[in-house]
């Protein structure tokens, strides 16, 4: 509900400056990806998920009121970091308690149910917002607050889950990083050399209307990406847990450079609009599949760890990636953007295919 909500409130209700809004989105996403690396850990290390997973949900849900309410700029930087250090700490213990409550086989179809329900806020989110502003004239400030109800409602239902009991390490002493296999790293670096060429979405949208492509026909093409990625994620996690993940993965990373190559050389509004949903069909197998993978390369008491890294890693990619990515933009065109970002999925699908071992490979 936020995310197409909140440069108007601070463009038009705070007065502050466009360049502030990428000074909060910059250090909101940034906060997000380091955080959960760090809440895995401490999950990990006090072999406990639910309460840790409960302090993100919890900070996330109070701080969406706490923007609502800012009278300045700043306050909303303070907000927002607190709304995406919530999400960030949440996530790996969230995702590690996916994993241990069901059995092996069925892991992958799991995270794609959960990734069915986050894409699908994405498309019914920012529509009901709209509904409340435009066809309901509820005031701007208002939509803070009651976006607050679906995630103090998400506390609420994480209350009641029963969490799985946790596996022994081996070890039997402190959590160290020794304990995470080789090829759960060999598994980050191909995961990374795609991540630094993963641009931002917004470097899709200024590629619809760099090719004609009318404002309200690329919000709608960015609703059907993200209502493809939806859909696909459940049949996605299905398939990897019928193949393997490995497989499933290296067929997402191969979609997502075909895509780009697509994104590169596309001359019309209709070519653009196919490539979203082409674009959705990996984004909704990634975010299954990946963490499915992530799970299963590390032992059981470090799953957290294994997803929080993993997350962070992405993450932190697609940083890099939209940094460099609108260097190349303005000093080459929207042509090297994308070029660049199929080169490092290329060499991303690559590493994957050589370095990470299958499923059987990984048991044994």
């Amino acid at each position: 509900m936020l995310y197409p909500v909140l440069p108007l409130f601070v463009t038009r209700e705070l007065r502050g400056p466009a360049s502030v809004v990428g000074v909060i989105e910059g250090v909101a996403e940034a906060t997000q990806n380091i955080v959960q690396g760090a809440s895995g850990w401490a999950a990990d290390r006090l072999r406990r998920d639910k309460p840790v997973a409960l302090v993100g949900y919890a900070l996330a849900a109070l701080a969406k009121p706490f923007i609502g309410l800012s009278t300045v700029w700043p306050q909303v930087l303070v907000g927002r970091f607190v709304d995406r250090a919530g999400t960030g700490i949440r996530s790996a213990p969230r995702d590690a308690l996916i994993a241990g409550s069901i059995e092996e086989a069925r892991r992958g179809s799991a995270f794609g149910l959960e990734g069915f329900g986050d894409n699908l806020g994405a498309v019914v989110g920012p529509l009901l917002a709209a509904a409340l502003l435009y066809l309901l004239n509820v005031d701007l400030r208002v939509i803070f607050l009651v976006a607050a109800i679906p995630g103090l409602v998400a506390f609420a239902l994480v209350t009641r889950v029963r969490e799985p009991k946790r596996f022994e390490r081996t070890s039997g002493g402190r959590l160290t990083i020794r304990e995470i296999p080789a090829s759960y790293w060999r598994y980050l670096i191909a995961v990374g050399a795609f991540a630094i060429g993963n641009v931002s979405r917004a470097f899709m949208i200024l590629r619809a209307t760099d090719v004609g492509l009318a404002p309200e026909r690329t919000l709608l093409a960015y609703a059907g990406y993200n209502l493809v990625a939806a859909l696909v994620s459940y049949p996605a996690g299905d398939l990897a847990d019928r193949l393997g993940p490995k497989r499933v993965l290296v067929g997402a990373l191969a979609v997502f450079a075909i895509a780009f190559v697509g994104f590169a050389v596309a001359s019309n509004g209709l070519a653009v609009a196919v490539l979203f949903a082409l674009y959705g069909v990996h984004q909704g197998t990634f975010r299954a599949v990946g963490k499915t993978l992530a799970v299963e390369l590390v032992p059981a008491s470090l799953r957290a760890s294994g997803v929080g890294l993993y997350g962070a890693t992405v993450g932190l990619g697609a940083l890099v990636a939209s940094g460099l990515g609108g260097q190349l933009w303005d000093r080459l065109g929207p042509g090297a953007t994308f070029g660049y970002g199929a080169a490092c999925a290329i060499v991303g699908t690559i590493a994957l295919a050589v370095m990470v071992p299958s499923r059987r490979e990984a048991s044994s």
